[in-house]
């Protein structure tokens, strides 16, 4: 119990005896000490005493899929920032290999009487994966907010890259450059992003049923390049990837398979993630606003917490093309 008070007393910079104040219940203590002393309490991860367990913790989770692909990493800094300032603190769960599932991390974060879950990239972008664990946060009246498309019926406050138009700027850019043969490599059948960028081609492309060029493949560079291999051999000039590990798995591909890009194929990436100006060659790539994403994710989520009516409509926000070395005149032009 001692080594409890002292951990948390140095944790809220307070005095142990204010932390036994507020764990015991009694007065002369600010609130903003208090909300202090019970968030280093969750933040450490002791039980708080059973008389203040039905307040909620100023503590945020944010869930991710992964940390590899440098876009989490980026969304993560922009939305810890954020709660920070808003004077809440953020729980950083993500998903790694053989690690803790989204499930887990939902109840753990209950367990911790958090304030809200901001999830990026989850099962709820999965048509066909289990989506019982967020409806256990409905159940709670919980306050959530998704970062980009999910499955409709959860009816949670979603903000999203607008699909249709990044890839609309990719084939657009790539027919400029006199391709023909354009090609997507995408994630798997039932994740809905990915699904809201095969019609949106199909559209642009005026691809009829069965005529599609696509290739799906996990979020992974080793994944894409086995289906980028796919559509290069069946003379493909042009890919558009649905993020930009992929389209680095893609390049890779093309260079495996003898090709040079831009030379032999032109590769579109999506999300304009850190380090793709140092790539060989830099990337053209559609930039998501992450930056934008974060902080209006931050403020729905905010708005719920302090019972401000928020719209469960999805947030769409226009991406950007950014065009650099991967995209050249198709071979010819």
């Amino acid at each position: 119990m001692t080594r409890r008070l002292t951990e948390v007393a140095r944790k809220a910079g307070v005095s142990e005896a204010t932390v036994s104040r507020v764990l015991n219940g009694r007065g002369g203590v600010s609130e903003s000490t208090r909300v202090a002393v019970l968030t280093a309490l969750d933040v450490l991860g002791y039980e708080r005493p059973s008389k203040l367990r039905g307040e909620r913790a100023r503590l945020v989770g944010l869930v991710l899929p992964e940390l590899q692909n440098p876009i989490f990493p980026a969304l993560a800094e922009v939305v810890t920032g954020s709660l920070a300032q808003r004077g809440f603190t953020p729980a950083l769960c993500a998903r790694t290999i053989g690690g803790i599932s989204e499930m887990d991390y939902v109840e753990m974060l209950l367990d911790h009487q958090v304030s809200g879950v901001i999830f990026a990239g989850g099962s709820y972008a999965l048509a066909d994966a289990q989506h019982d664990h967020y409806r256990r946060l409905t159940d709670r009246g919980l306050p959530v907010v998704l970062v980009n498309a999910g499955v409709d019926e959860l009816g949670f406050p979603c903000v999203s890259t607008d699909d249709a138009v990044a890839v609309e700027q990719a084939y657009g850019h790539l027919r400029s450059l006199g391709h023909e043969r354009i090609g997507l490599v995408l994630g798997p059948a039932d994740h809905v992003p990915s699904r809201r960028k095969l019609s949106a081609m199909a559209n642009v492309a005026g691809w009829a049923e069965g005529e599609e060029c696509v290739e799906r493949s996990s979020f992974s560079m080793e994944g894409a390049r086995v289906a980028a291999s796919k559509l290069i051999e069946r003379g493909v000039t042009g890919v558009i990837c649905a993020s930009d590990v992929m389209a680095l798995g893609t390049i890779r591909a093309a260079r495996r398979l003898g090709r040079s890009v831009p030379g032999d194929v032109s590769v579109v990436g999506f999300d304009d993630s850190a380090l793709m100006t140092c790539t060989d060659p830099p990337l053209t790539t559609v930039r998501q606003p992450i930056e934008m994403m974060g902080q209006a994710a931050v403020d729905l989520l905010v708005n719920q917490i302090e019972g401000v009516g928020v719209l469960t409509d999805e947030l769409l926000f226009e991406p950007e093309l950014v065009v650099r070395g991967s995209t050249a005149p198709a071979p010819g032009h």
